[in-house]
Protein backbone atom coordinates (compact mmCIF):
# COMPACT_ATOMS: atom_id res chain seq x y z
CA UNK A 1 0.00 0.00 0.00
CA UNK A 2 1.03 3.34 -0.18
CA UNK A 3 0.71 6.05 2.56
CA UNK A 4 1.07 10.01 2.91
CA UNK A 5 0.76 12.65 5.56
CA UNK A 6 -1.52 15.34 4.85
CA UNK A 7 -1.34 18.96 6.08
CA UNK A 8 -4.31 19.83 8.19
CA UNK A 9 -2.08 22.68 10.80
CA UNK A 10 -0.93 20.08 13.17
CA UNK A 11 2.81 19.26 13.71
CA UNK A 12 1.77 15.55 12.87
CA UNK A 13 -0.54 15.91 9.80
CA UNK A 14 -3.09 13.89 8.96
CA UNK A 15 -2.80 9.98 7.90
CA UNK A 16 -4.11 9.10 3.88
CA UNK A 17 -4.26 6.25 1.84
CA UNK A 18 -3.18 7.02 -1.73
CA UNK A 19 -4.02 4.72 -4.96
CA UNK A 20 -1.30 2.98 -6.67
CA UNK A 21 -1.35 6.13 -9.70
CA UNK A 22 -1.53 8.32 -7.54
CA UNK A 23 -4.26 10.23 -8.53
CA UNK A 24 -6.81 9.80 -5.51
CA UNK A 25 -6.40 9.93 -1.72
CA UNK A 26 -8.34 8.54 1.01
CA UNK A 27 -8.28 9.62 4.85
CA UNK A 28 -7.53 6.81 6.86
CA UNK A 29 -10.53 8.34 9.55
CA UNK A 30 -11.46 5.77 11.34
CA UNK A 31 -8.65 3.18 11.49
CA UNK A 32 -5.41 5.82 12.34
CA UNK A 33 -4.93 9.72 12.03
CA UNK A 34 -1.07 9.59 12.02
CA UNK A 35 1.54 7.72 10.94
CA UNK A 36 3.16 6.74 13.97
CA UNK A 37 -0.40 5.09 15.27
CA UNK A 38 0.61 2.81 12.31
CA UNK A 39 3.76 2.29 13.50
CA UNK A 40 3.08 1.87 16.79
CA UNK A 41 0.17 -0.99 15.97
CA UNK A 42 1.52 -2.71 12.33
CA UNK A 43 -0.37 -5.69 12.80
CA UNK A 44 -3.61 -4.56 13.84
CA UNK A 45 -3.95 -1.19 12.06
CA UNK A 46 -1.78 -2.02 8.41
CA UNK A 47 -4.58 -4.89 7.53
CA UNK A 48 -7.28 -2.12 7.97
CA UNK A 49 -5.22 0.38 5.87
CA UNK A 50 -4.59 -2.25 2.85
CA UNK A 51 -8.36 -3.11 2.73
CA UNK A 52 -8.89 0.96 2.01
CA UNK A 53 -6.39 0.74 -0.01
CA UNK A 54 -7.98 -1.91 -2.40
CA UNK A 55 -11.41 -0.51 -2.12
CA UNK A 56 -9.79 2.55 -3.23
CA UNK A 57 -7.62 0.79 -6.42
CA UNK A 58 -10.70 -0.27 -7.49
CA UNK A 59 -12.24 2.66 -7.32
CA UNK A 60 -15.45 2.27 -4.85
CA UNK A 61 -13.62 4.73 -2.02
CA UNK A 62 -16.82 6.80 -1.20
CA UNK A 63 -15.11 9.76 -0.58
CA UNK A 64 -11.89 9.48 -2.44
CA UNK A 65 -10.50 12.77 -3.84
CA UNK A 66 -7.64 13.78 -6.27
CA UNK A 67 -4.51 13.66 -4.74
CA UNK A 68 -2.15 16.89 -4.34
CA UNK A 69 1.43 15.96 -3.54
CA UNK A 70 1.80 19.66 -2.69
CA UNK A 71 -0.53 19.37 0.56
CA UNK A 72 1.76 16.48 1.81
CA UNK A 73 4.37 16.88 4.87
CA UNK A 74 6.83 14.54 5.18
CA UNK A 75 5.46 11.06 5.45
CA UNK A 76 6.71 10.70 9.08
CA UNK A 77 7.11 14.05 9.81
CA UNK A 78 8.69 14.11 13.20
CA UNK A 79 11.07 10.33 13.96
CA UNK A 80 11.75 9.27 17.12
CA UNK A 81 15.49 8.43 15.28
CA UNK A 82 16.67 9.43 11.77
CA UNK A 83 20.14 8.22 10.62
CA UNK A 84 21.92 7.84 7.38
CA UNK A 85 24.18 4.38 7.10
CA UNK A 86 26.51 4.72 4.05
CA UNK A 87 25.59 2.37 1.39
CA UNK A 88 27.14 3.63 -1.42
CA UNK A 89 31.11 4.44 -0.20
CA UNK A 90 32.83 4.04 -3.80
CA UNK A 91 31.50 8.03 -3.94
CA UNK A 92 33.62 8.98 -0.43
CA UNK A 93 36.55 6.92 -1.76
CA UNK A 94 36.43 9.00 -5.12
CA UNK A 95 36.24 11.77 -3.34
CA UNK A 96 38.97 11.00 -0.82
CA UNK A 97 41.37 9.86 -3.44
CA UNK A 98 40.63 13.69 -4.98
CA UNK A 99 42.20 15.33 -2.29
CA UNK A 100 45.13 13.01 -2.28
CA UNK A 101 43.95 10.79 0.65
CA UNK A 102 43.78 7.01 0.01
CA UNK A 103 40.63 5.70 1.75
CA UNK A 104 40.66 3.71 4.60
CA UNK A 105 40.13 -0.19 5.04
CA UNK A 106 37.29 0.87 7.04
CA UNK A 107 35.17 2.70 4.43
CA UNK A 108 34.81 -0.49 2.49
CA UNK A 109 34.83 -3.18 5.44
CA UNK A 110 31.84 -1.15 7.88
CA UNK A 111 29.01 1.44 6.73
CA UNK A 112 29.61 4.52 8.15
CA UNK A 113 26.84 5.68 10.99
CA UNK A 114 25.36 9.82 10.53
CA UNK A 115 22.54 10.76 12.98
CA UNK A 116 21.06 13.65 12.22
CA UNK A 117 18.09 15.19 14.04
CA UNK A 118 14.29 13.84 13.28
CA UNK A 119 12.29 16.36 14.75
CA UNK A 120 11.00 18.68 11.70
CA UNK A 121 11.36 16.71 8.41
CA UNK A 122 10.18 18.67 5.46
CA UNK A 123 7.36 17.62 2.73
CA UNK A 124 8.10 17.42 -0.99
CA UNK A 125 7.63 21.16 -1.69
CA UNK A 126 8.82 22.98 1.82
CA UNK A 127 11.66 25.30 0.86
CA UNK A 128 15.10 24.01 1.54
CA UNK A 129 16.21 27.18 4.23
CA UNK A 130 20.13 27.98 4.21
CA UNK A 131 21.20 30.74 6.13
CA UNK A 132 23.34 33.43 3.73
CA UNK A 133 27.05 32.53 5.62
CA UNK A 134 26.17 28.76 5.40
CA UNK A 135 29.08 26.76 3.55
CA UNK A 136 28.54 25.28 -0.30
CA UNK A 137 24.64 23.74 -0.10
CA UNK A 138 24.80 20.69 -1.60
CA UNK A 139 21.85 17.59 -2.04
CA UNK A 140 22.24 14.24 -1.15
CA UNK A 141 19.33 12.23 -2.45
CA UNK A 142 18.81 8.57 -1.29
CA UNK A 143 16.18 5.76 -0.75
CA UNK A 144 15.52 4.95 3.03
CA UNK A 145 13.22 2.51 5.33
CA UNK A 146 11.01 3.27 8.38
CA UNK A 147 11.37 0.36 10.82
CA UNK A 148 8.88 -1.39 13.20
CA UNK A 149 10.85 -2.14 16.82
CA UNK A 150 14.75 -4.05 16.05
CA UNK A 151 16.04 -4.90 19.03
CA UNK A 152 19.48 -4.03 19.71
CA UNK A 153 21.93 -6.63 17.95
CA UNK A 154 19.91 -7.70 16.02
CA UNK A 155 21.53 -9.53 12.93
CA UNK A 156 21.84 -7.89 9.19
CA UNK A 157 19.45 -11.24 7.92
CA UNK A 158 16.70 -10.87 10.68
CA UNK A 159 16.93 -6.53 10.64
CA UNK A 160 14.97 -7.20 7.16
CA UNK A 161 11.62 -8.39 8.70
CA UNK A 162 11.95 -4.71 10.66
CA UNK A 163 11.21 -2.96 7.36
CA UNK A 164 8.06 -1.39 7.33
CA UNK A 165 7.58 1.66 4.86
CA UNK A 166 9.96 2.65 2.28
CA UNK A 167 11.05 6.66 1.35
CA UNK A 168 12.31 8.41 -1.18
CA UNK A 169 15.01 11.33 0.79
CA UNK A 170 17.12 14.47 0.36
CA UNK A 171 19.43 14.58 3.03
CA UNK A 172 20.92 18.40 2.54
CA UNK A 173 24.57 19.34 3.49
CA UNK A 174 26.40 22.81 3.97
CA UNK A 175 29.44 21.79 3.76
CA UNK A 176 31.05 20.27 6.64
CA UNK A 177 28.70 21.65 8.95
CA UNK A 178 25.94 19.38 9.57
CA UNK A 179 23.35 22.52 11.78
CA UNK A 180 23.94 24.72 8.86
CA UNK A 181 21.72 22.48 6.54
CA UNK A 182 18.05 22.26 6.82
CA UNK A 183 16.32 19.30 7.45
CA UNK A 184 16.34 16.35 5.54
CA UNK A 185 13.37 16.16 2.93
CA UNK A 186 11.29 13.06 1.95
CA UNK A 187 9.05 12.57 -1.30
CA UNK A 188 5.53 12.92 -0.89
CA UNK A 189 4.62 8.87 -0.42
CA UNK A 190 5.29 5.98 1.59
CA UNK A 191 5.30 2.50 -0.22
CA UNK A 192 5.57 -0.84 1.66
CA UNK A 193 7.77 -3.44 0.44
CA UNK A 194 5.26 -5.92 -0.82
CA UNK A 195 3.55 -2.83 -2.78
CA UNK A 196 7.21 -2.80 -4.61
CA UNK A 197 6.92 -5.89 -6.09
CA UNK A 198 10.49 -7.18 -7.68
CA UNK A 199 11.60 -3.75 -7.12
CA UNK A 200 12.15 -5.20 -3.63
CA UNK A 201 14.70 -7.76 -4.01
CA UNK A 202 17.36 -8.64 -1.25
CA UNK A 203 17.07 -5.13 0.67
CA UNK A 204 18.11 -3.40 -2.56
CA UNK A 205 15.50 -1.51 -4.63
CA UNK A 206 15.82 -1.88 -8.12
CA UNK A 207 14.71 1.42 -9.24
CA UNK A 208 16.20 4.64 -11.09
CA UNK A 209 17.11 7.66 -9.23
CA UNK A 210 16.74 10.97 -11.17
CA UNK A 211 17.84 14.26 -9.98
CA UNK A 212 16.79 17.53 -11.84
CA UNK A 213 18.88 20.84 -11.19
CA UNK A 214 16.62 23.55 -12.28
CA UNK A 215 14.88 21.53 -14.53
CA UNK A 216 18.13 19.69 -16.48
CA UNK A 217 19.06 15.96 -15.25
CA UNK A 218 22.00 15.86 -13.38
CA UNK A 219 21.92 12.52 -12.80
CA UNK A 220 20.06 9.43 -13.58
CA UNK A 221 21.39 6.28 -11.07
CA UNK A 222 21.12 2.57 -10.64
CA UNK A 223 19.93 2.43 -6.67
CA UNK A 224 20.52 -1.02 -6.75
CA UNK A 225 24.02 -1.22 -8.66
CA UNK A 226 26.38 0.93 -6.34
CA UNK A 227 24.30 -0.28 -3.42
CA UNK A 228 26.86 -2.53 -1.36
CA UNK A 229 25.32 -2.83 1.81
CA UNK A 230 21.72 -3.89 1.73
CA UNK A 231 18.87 -2.50 3.85
CA UNK A 232 18.98 -5.37 6.40
CA UNK A 233 23.24 -4.66 6.97
CA UNK A 234 22.34 -0.91 7.13
CA UNK A 235 19.59 -1.28 9.87
CA UNK A 236 21.65 -3.96 12.01
CA UNK A 237 24.44 -1.45 11.98
CA UNK A 238 22.41 0.88 13.27
CA UNK A 239 20.83 -1.12 15.89
CA UNK A 240 24.64 -2.04 16.79
CA UNK A 241 24.52 -1.18 20.37
CA UNK A 242 20.64 0.46 20.52
CA UNK A 243 17.12 -0.48 20.31
CA UNK A 244 15.37 1.13 17.08
CA UNK A 245 11.60 1.66 18.22
CA UNK A 246 9.01 1.95 15.74
CA UNK A 247 8.83 4.77 13.79
CA UNK A 248 12.83 5.20 13.38
CA UNK A 249 14.11 5.79 9.73
CA UNK A 250 17.31 4.72 8.31
CA UNK A 251 18.92 6.16 4.97
CA UNK A 252 21.16 4.78 2.48
CA UNK A 253 23.34 8.19 2.53
CA UNK A 254 23.69 9.87 -0.87
CA UNK A 255 22.81 7.47 -3.97
CA UNK A 256 25.94 6.80 -5.60
CA UNK A 257 27.89 4.73 -8.51
CA UNK A 258 30.42 2.21 -8.58
CA UNK A 259 31.99 4.15 -11.54
CA UNK A 260 32.42 7.81 -11.91
CA UNK A 261 31.26 7.29 -15.27
CA UNK A 262 28.05 6.11 -14.55
CA UNK A 263 27.28 10.09 -12.79
CA UNK A 264 27.59 11.47 -9.09
CA UNK A 265 24.94 11.61 -6.66
CA UNK A 266 25.63 14.87 -5.18
CA UNK A 267 27.59 18.08 -6.65
CA UNK A 268 30.59 17.80 -4.00
CA UNK A 269 30.78 14.00 -5.44
CA UNK A 270 30.98 16.14 -9.10
CA UNK A 271 33.43 18.88 -8.59
CA UNK A 272 35.84 15.86 -6.74
CA UNK A 273 35.60 14.40 -10.23
CA UNK A 274 36.45 17.27 -12.11
CA UNK A 275 39.19 18.36 -10.12
CA UNK A 276 40.66 14.93 -10.28
CA UNK A 277 40.37 14.92 -13.90
CA UNK A 278 41.45 18.45 -14.80
CA UNK A 279 42.47 20.35 -11.51
CA UNK A 280 39.62 22.88 -11.33
CA UNK A 281 35.72 21.59 -10.92
CA UNK A 282 33.54 23.15 -13.43
CA UNK A 283 30.12 22.60 -11.21
CA UNK A 284 28.99 25.21 -8.81
CA UNK A 285 27.92 24.96 -5.91
CA UNK A 286 24.28 25.55 -5.40
CA UNK A 287 22.65 28.87 -4.87
CA UNK A 288 19.52 30.73 -3.87
CA UNK A 289 16.65 30.49 -6.08
CA UNK A 290 17.77 26.99 -7.35
CA UNK A 291 15.55 24.16 -7.56
CA UNK A 292 16.41 20.59 -7.05
CA UNK A 293 14.16 17.36 -7.85
CA UNK A 294 14.41 13.92 -6.93
CA UNK A 295 12.18 11.19 -8.57
CA UNK A 296 12.12 7.14 -8.17
CA UNK A 297 11.02 5.53 -11.00
CA UNK A 298 10.26 1.86 -11.75
CA UNK A 299 11.10 -0.64 -14.68
CA UNK A 300 7.58 0.88 -16.05
CA UNK A 301 8.76 4.59 -15.79
CA UNK A 302 5.88 4.95 -12.99
CA UNK A 303 6.82 7.34 -10.41
CA UNK A 304 6.99 5.47 -7.25
CA UNK A 305 7.07 8.22 -4.12
CA UNK A 306 6.05 10.77 -5.88
CA UNK A 307 8.19 13.63 -6.74
CA UNK A 308 10.48 15.58 -4.19
CA UNK A 309 10.75 19.45 -5.75
CA UNK A 310 12.27 21.90 -3.74
CA UNK A 311 13.74 25.43 -3.75
CA UNK A 312 16.54 26.83 -1.94
CA UNK A 313 16.10 29.72 -0.68
CA UNK A 314 17.91 32.37 2.56
CA UNK A 315 17.05 31.61 5.63
CA UNK A 316 15.85 34.28 8.03
CA UNK A 317 18.62 35.15 10.65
Amino acid sequence: MKLVTLKDGSRDGQLAVVSRDLAQAHFATGIATRMQQVLDDWNFVSPQLEDLYTTLNHGKARHAFAFDARQCMAPLPRAFHWVQVDAYPDAAERMLRALGVEPPAALRETPAVRAAAGDGLLGAHDEARFAATAPAPDFGPQLAVVTGDVEAGTPADRALDGVRLVLLANAWRSGEEAAAAPPAAFAPVAVTPEELGEAWRGGKLQLAIETRLNGRRFSRLDAAAGMRWHFGRLIARAATTRTLGAGAIVGTGPVGARDAADGAGCIAERRAVEAAAGGEPATPWLAFGDTVRVEAFGADGASVFGALEQRVSERDE
